[in-house]
């Protein structure tokens, strides 16, 4: 990751405590390169390598779950995307909006009631 993109990213991120209790915690742009390591060759968690020095893969996958909480990752596709934009770099014609982005209309209203088409109910089977 180069230092412009990690320039961007730091800040976002949440500060450790001064005193937390256990060992000294894996740098925050080490465990990110070791989250992004795992996202783009699609090993598991566990398969991590430690001779990379990105921490062991429960202490990545951690720290993904906790900067997610924070809203880290949201912040950050935000900021991305609005540089991507201001550069020119999106084709917005090739853009795609589905039900994962956009939330439901609430309050819609409901659908009356069917009517059964038989002339009595059912007999119960239970």
């Amino acid at each position: 990751m180069d230092d412009a993109l990690w320039a961007v990213i730091e800040p976002l991120l949440p500060k450790w405590p001064e005193r937390s209790p256990g060992p000294r915690p894996v740098d925050d742009r080490r465990c990110l390169q070791g989250i992004l390591f795992v996202l783009y060759t699609g090993i598991t968690w566990q398969q991590l390598p430690l001779e990379l020095g990105f921490g062991s893969g429960q202490t990545c996958w951690r720290r993904l779950g906790r900067w997610q909480e924070a809203g880290v990752l949201d912040q950050l596709h935000r900021i991305l995307l609005a540089e991507l934009n201001a550069a020119g770099k999106i084709d917005w014609t090739r853009a795609c909006v589905d039900a994962s982005h956009v939330k439901a209309k609430k309050g819609a209203r409901r659908p009356a009631r069917r009517r059964s088409t038989g002339a009595r109910p059912a007999a119960s089977t239970t």
